[in-house]
């Protein structure tokens, strides 16, 4: 398809129409706030409106839907900055750095980043989407069993990057989380595995109630148990964009954290939280201050959110380029694009190529409109953080259990984020990182799934994980992300040190 820059002007003009810019703001003011409550992700923010587009034209509809999904990948990262609860599993890697500058006094500051790296990090992936996603689907089309399961390694070997101070530790809790992915059914034979005869536990731990009970519950104990006066964090509230020597330090980062959310975005199957952690690892490993990361740096938070917002563009190119979603969210896009009697794939591009222009436009304006609604709300959002915490903490136990249970309507589920919660508080009592169960859960199960369809189609013959040029590549930028890493692990240790043997002179003296 040739790139036609005439029906790309009309189609913005189309889109600037006021009925349509209203439409891109509601959805977008829409997905900020579902993607700001625990629970209710973006999928779900998404499949709850679609029905609000029933009997609307076309471009109405998929103006709202692209403002609602563009504003709750960035909605997550407000309560995982300043409550520690990811209000979406693509903000867990959010919370490892800007819930510390949040505890730091430095919520505005968090806030202002998130926002400013999502709004480039959208804008990128809107470009690439707009321009590139003929080129980029053809290349994810070739993505079989045997590349998804190196994307999965490679993924994992971030696990070094967010393990903390202790290596062993960050391997016990990753080796910990695909234990747990274990449970359920077997992706291959669909047999029962470690379920205890319990059906709730047939398709494994429900992400959702798990994700709140390590990250939010676990801190609710943390903090009853610290002292009987709850601690207040203050916030500077008077920060709507971040410095210009903030954006100049995380620049780098944010170009390195878009292509990586774009490119990830764009490979079916693998979505916004894998990109998350994977730039995230990747700040940290290129980092020239790795002690830094884990105590509120702002490069860490930059790259996480830049990478989770520009897969959004990136998981939009297979959809409309060949009928296959991205991720979970452009899943239930796809049930919005058939309600409106649109199929999409290459046939899209030849029937409805006014619509997919009008698309590539859409997604463009809801990062602007995210931007601006991001910046009206910032200082009601920083001010989550100026509450008592003797009402904030039980505050976000309840809404974890509502947002457990809302995802399925079952009782199990919130008894899972409690049993989380209990094993992530034990966990951070004794220094174990949390995050690479997290990463674990989300690759696990890939891995073994991609892994067992790659042998059973080479009759069990091993030597197809090494026999495609795409899956070589991935399997050999995991091996270097882990020797990279384990160096980077050790000056972090050494700095370490040497600032503890200082810390000890000067008391001495």
């Amino acid at each position: 398809m040739e790139f036609n820059w005439g029906l790309m002007f009309s189609s913005y003009a189309a889109v600037f129409s006021p009925n349509i810019l209203l439409w891109i703001c509601v959805g977008t003011t829409c997905g900020i706030v579902l993607g700001a409550l625990p629970g209710l992700t973006a999928t779900m923010g998404v499949a709850l409106l679609v029905p609000l587009t029933f009997g609307r034209p076309p471009l109405e509809s998929l103006a709202m839907l692209m403002g609602i999904y563009c504003g709750a990948m960035y909605g997550g990262a407000i309560s995982a900055i300043l409550v520690r609860t990811p209000g979406t599993p693509a903000a867990a890697a959010t919370v490892m750095e800007g819930y510390p500058m949040a505890k730091r006094g430095e919520a505005g500051r968090a806030m202002a980043m998130a926002l400013f790296a999502s709004f480039f990090g959208g804008v990128v992936g809107a470009l690439v989407m707009t321009f590139a996603s003929p080129f980029i689907s053809s290349i994810a089309l070739e993505f079989g069993p045997v590349e998804m399961f190196a994307l999965a390694i490679f993924g994992l070997s971030v696990i070094i990057s967010i393990s903390g101070r202790s290596l062993v530790k960050g391997m016990m809790s990753g080796f910990f989380g695909l234990l747990i992915c274990t449970i359920g059914f077997d992706p291959v034979s669909g047999f029962p595995r470690y379920t205890f005869g319990m059906v709730e536990m047939l398709e494994g731990p429900p992400f959702i109630p798990t994700l709140m009970g390590l990250f939010a519950v676990s801190e609710v104990f943390n903090e009853v148990q610290k002292s009987n006066v709850l601690r207040q964090v203050t916030a500077k509230l008077d920060q709507y964009l971040p410095s210009w020597s903030d954006i100049k330090y995380c620049f780098k980062e944010l170009c390195r954290s878009s292509a990586i959310g774009t490119t990830v975005g764009a490979i079916p199957g693998a979505g916004c939280d894998v990109a998350a952690f994977i730039a995230y690892g990747e700040a940290k490993r290129a980092s020239k201050h790795p002690e830094r990361y884990g105590k509120g740096e702002i490069e860490g938070l930059a790259a996480s959110e830049c990478a989770n917002n520009s897969c959004t563009g990136g998981a939009m190119i297979p959809l409309l380029s060949l009928g296959v979603p991205g991720d979970a969210v452009t899943a239930v896009l796809l049930g919005a694009f058939v309600i409106q009697g649109l199929e999409p794939g290459p046939m899209l591009y030849k029937e409805h190529i006014d619509i997919v222009y009008q698309i590539f436009a859409s997604m463009m304006l809801a990062q602007f409109a995210m931007q601006f609604i991001g910046m009206a709300g910032i200082q009601l959002f920083a001010r989550v953080v100026m509450i008592d915490r003797a009402i904030l903490t039980p505050s976000i136990f309840v809404l974890s259990m509502v947002g457990s249970f809302a995802m399925r309507g079952n009782v199990f589920d919130v008894y899972t984020t409690l049993f989380f919660g209990a094993l992530g508080y034990v966990m951070m009592r004794y220094d174990y990182p949390l995050s690479p169960i997290l990463l674990a859960l989300i690759l696990g199960p890939m891995a073994e799934a991609n892994l067992r369809r790659a042998l059973v189609i080479s009759s069990g013959d091993p030597a197809i994980l090494v026999g495609r040029p795409i899956a070589v590549a991935l399997m050999a930028l995991a091996v270097a992300s882990l020797i990279l890493s384990v160096r980077g692990h050790r000056k972090v240790e050494a700095r370490m040190e040497e600032m503890e043997k200082e810390f000890q002179k000067t008391v001495q003296e």
